[in-house]
């Protein structure tokens, strides 16, 4: 995947600025789990980080983006419900509190996905506008998005809309390279919808890939010099380059050597990008995870003591500690 390869043709979506007070209708916190490929976990973790949550006294409500391929109601255990994000979306509903439903679990509710749309994975401009702006309406202390996944831009845009981006990987060399991917799509996304009058993306993504045998340049490098020649351009990319960090959280790690990689990565990918990036914690492959899931049962309320449902436990006690 060349640098900016996540730079093509799509609509500019205006994110919400992360500074500043929060108006009080509205999510005290958005978390968006995303990866790079299918397969990794993503809605595991994103339905049991809910429960856990929720066991913890917050109102949570999930948000099943993936669209068109909806399924974390099947990892908490209940029906598909009747109603959907396409609903809202195809203007059936008037309000996307209208698509929540309850799940059965005190403090946590859904939003499923949309599944009877054959273009509901590419929705358009003015409708993921709309669903973007009205998901950080919700009355509630979390809203935890399970993202679809790659690296197409409605993916990469509801990640950047959160205030917490949990990206999930394997301890496999493919997985952790897509886990990589993912960050950077989202990194030249952020630069593209945060700096349209520049052309930061561009600049950047031949700093990172220098020629000649010379050294890359960070982000950080290329404000620094900027800086020299332009001080405004410099203070608009420094601005862009803010509030991007990443948590990497690793899934079905069996050695011990799997339990420290995500650290790793993290210090590697931080020495490259020259940008805050987070480690969020890593979760034991386990048994009781296919087992739940076979059994359309949520891993957290069928196996309490397992491996797996202690890591995410732990994921959860990690994530309140950010607010902290």
């Amino acid at each position: 995947m060349a640098e900016n390869e996540a730079l093509d043709h799509g609509a500019i979506i205006e994110f919400p600025r992360k500074a500043g007070p929060r108006p009080k209708t509205r999510a005290r916190r958005v978390v968006a789990i995303g990866g790079g490929k299918g397969g990794i976990g993503k809605s595991l973790v994103s339905a049991n980080l809910g429960i856990a949550l929720a066991e913890r006294g917050s109102k949570v409500v999930l948000v099943d983006a993936d669209l068109g391929g909806a399924n974390l109601h099947t990892c908490l255990g209940v029906a598909q419900p009747r109603v959907s994000l396409s609903d809202f979306v195809e203007k059936r509903v008037d309000r996307l509190e209208d698509v929540v439903v309850p799940t059965g679990i005190e403090r946590l509710e859904l939003i499923s996905g949309a599944m009877d749309e054959l273009d509901a994975a590419n929705p358009k401009h003015s409708q993921k506008s709309k669903l973007l702006r009205h998901l950080k309406t919700l009355d509630v202390d979390y809203v935890l998005l399970d993202l679809g996944a790659g690296t197409s831009f409605h993916v990469i845009d509801f990640f950047l809309i959160a205030d917490i981006g949990i990206v999930v990987m394997l301890p496999e060399p493919t997985s952790i390279e897509n886990a990589y991917r993912f960050i950077k799509a989202a990194f030249f996304r952020r630069l593209q919808t945060l700096a349209p009058e520049d052309d930061f993306a561009s600049i950047v993504a031949r700093a990172l890939a220098p020629r000649d045998g010379q050294a890359p340049l960070t982000p950080m490098d290329v404000v620094f010099e900027l800086r020299k020649t332009d001080v405004e351009s410099a203070a608009r990319l420094e601005h862009a380059l803010a509030g991007f960090t990443p948590w990497v959280l690793v899934n079905q790690a069996r050695t011990r050597g799997d339990f420290d990689i995500g650290p790793t990565v993290v210090s590697a990918w931080k020495k490259f990008f020259g940008l805050e990036l987070g480690y969020l914690g890593s979760v034991a492959h386990d048994d009781a995870v296919w087992q739940a899931v076979r059994a359309r049962q949520s891993l957290i309320r069928a196996f309490p003591q397992s491996a797996a449902a202690a890591g995410l436990l732990r994921v959860a006690e990690n994530l309140i500690a950010l607010e902290r």
